[in-house]
């Protein structure tokens, strides 16, 4: 299980949960792994919004009005998983927290695939 899951009772993974801690995991590298310069200031700042736009967009899509509603829904979810995935590719970080930000990218694709296919269900 990654370090990203958070099981239940009945071991079914809630996505509501996992973008949860996709958000707070990007929110923490930020705050304790990059590099204090101009750079990433900004890149730290779009990294945040797009991980916690994709959960946020993640409750919307639960609560939607209708069918065109939540399908826009998970394709803003998987837009801004692609948008947090090109944010932490560019961040500079020392050494040590390479295998951090790798365990961010990979958590950000799943989440694309993930979202990429609720959206092929929808079809």
């Amino acid at each position: 299980m990654s370090q990203f899951q958070n099981s239940k009772k009945n071991d079914k993974f809630d996505l509501e949960d996992r973008t949860y801690y996709f958000a707070k995991n990007i929110r923490d590298f930020v705050k304790n792994c990059l590099k204090k310069s101009v750079s990433n200031l900004e890149y730290g700042k779009q990294l945040i919004r797009s991980s916690g736009s994709a959960a946020f967009n993640y409750i919307e899509a639960n609560e939607c009005l209708s069918k065109k509603d939540f399908v826009m829904r998970i394709k803003i979810c998987r837009k801004e998983a692609k948008e947090s995935r090109l944010w932490t590719r560019l961040s500079d970080l020392d050494p040590e927290y390479e295998k951090k930000r790798k365990n961010l990218i990979y958590e950000s694709e799943q989440l694309m695939k993930i979202f990429g296919a609720v959206l092929e269900k929808c079809k």
